[in-house]
This record gives structure tokens, sequence and C-alpha cells, in this order.
């Protein structure tokens, strides 16, 4: 006897805003170790052991840029911009443990992150200002390429990093994202990393982001205390 198993059906048909663009509406979370560090990395006291997230396996870094990771790590509970309740910048605030809600129009995306209360106004099919400027989250542009959202992001600080572990950038960062809706519930997420003050070539990180289905599933009120003030305190 043969056993036959259709796949009709199997695919999803993505939800679709009136002007048939993907509808990316909806609050969104990823599961992943990218938040304590982007590479491979083993169990530490009280961090998890995660595979990378990069495509590169590991980050690319120039013979002269190794040492500021180095000091960086060393120096990460007190140095790392999220221990000061500082914003953390992009693609990091995206593998943040934390959700967020995407709200779309024909001509604007709108990001609202639960850390910290930060959002990104992202504008489609219009120029970056002119620069030098410098801003945490940088200033994001978009377009479409069929039915994946391509966003710019330029005119970065160079005082954020990419994780708790210090990997770090310069203000000539330049981050490429890729928002790709593969189902009802899942969006599949990459970043390009290019900037030739740090690394010696562009390095990819990916993750799937997952849909809040949970019933009123909401961005929630955040309250933060900087590590070092909590020290001082304590002493």
């Amino acid at each position: 006897m043969t056993l036959t198993v259709s796949v009709v059906g199997w695919a999803h048909e993505i939800p679709r805003m009136k002007d048939g663009r993907p509808d990316l509406r909806g609050i969104w979370q990823t599961i992943s170790s990218a938040v304590w560090n982007i590479e491979d990395h083993p169990a530490e006291l009280g961090i998890p052991a995660g595979h990378g997230n990069i495509d590169t396996g590991k980050l690319p870094y120039r013979e002269d840029a190794i040492q500021k990771r180095k000091e960086n790590f060393s120096n990460r509970l007190t140095e790392d911009p999220e221990a000061k309740c500082f914003m953390v910048g992009v693609p990091r605030i995206t593998y943040m443990p934390y959700p967020f809600q995407i709200m779309q129009t024909n001509n604007q995306v709108t990001i609202l992150y639960e850390y910290i209360h930060t959002f990104r106004n992202i504008y489609l099919d219009s120029d970056h200002p002119p620069g030098p400027i410098q801003w945490w989250m940088g200033d994001s542009r978009a377009h479409w390429e069929g039915d994946t959202l391509v966003v710019d992001v330029i005119h970065f600080t160079d005082q954020t990093w990419f994780d708790r572990s210090g990997n770090y950038h310069s203000e000539d960062l330049h981050v490429t994202e890729r928002y790709t809706l593969s189902g009802p519930d899942h969006i599949l997420y990459a970043a390009t990393i290019e900037d030739p003050k740090i690394y010696s070539e562009p390095w990819t990180v990916r993750m799937p982001l997952y849909r809040r289905k949970e019933d009123h599933a909401q961005i929630l009120e955040y309250e933060c205390y900087a590590y070092m003030e909590m020290t001082q305190t304590n002493e």
C-alpha cells in the first residue's frame, strides 16, 4: 500500500497590505543567544552557550582592531551601552530579549521597541540627509525588493556595540537590513555589516523573528537602572 501525503495548503500565504506589499505589522521577537555574543561562545557564569548568528563564523576583525575588542570584553560589565541604559544601536536592538512592534504605511515603517522605549522611523524611497551626523540608531531609509523590505542605515555614533561581549564598530558603520515575511508569523531577518575601519570584509547576521500571538500582546513599560549606579549604591 502506498501512502500519499498531500502538501497542498502547507505553503502559507503571507498577509499583505492594500497596496500588495507584505504586511509586517504586529509584535515580534527573536529567540537568540546573539544578545550575549553574535559569535559561537561557550557557557560562562550567568551566560548560556550559543551558536553564532554570523555567516563568516568568526568576525573578520582587522589586526589593528582586535585589541579594542579585547578591552571591551574585559570592561563589558561597565562599558556596554546596555549596562548604562543607553540605546544599543542597529542591528543589536532587533535581537535584544524584548519584543518590538512594527507599524506600517505605504511610505513609512515605524518600529517601537520595548527596550528603553526606543523607536525608529524608516522612510521609504527617500534619501539620507547629508552628513556628517552621528546618531545612536543611525538614519534609516528603505525600499522594497520584491517581498523583502531592505533598510539602509548610516550616520552612526561609534558608541554602540553588537552584543554584550564587546564586538564593536566605528562611526563609518553601514548596515543593510532585510525583512522577509516567510509566513503569517515569521520574518527572516538579515543585517549585513560594512565597516572597513574595523573589519576586513562585510559580514551578515541572520535570525528568524517570531510573531507574539498571545492574547493582548503589547509593548510594556521598561525601567532601566544603570549597572554602574547599582554598584555604586551597593558600595
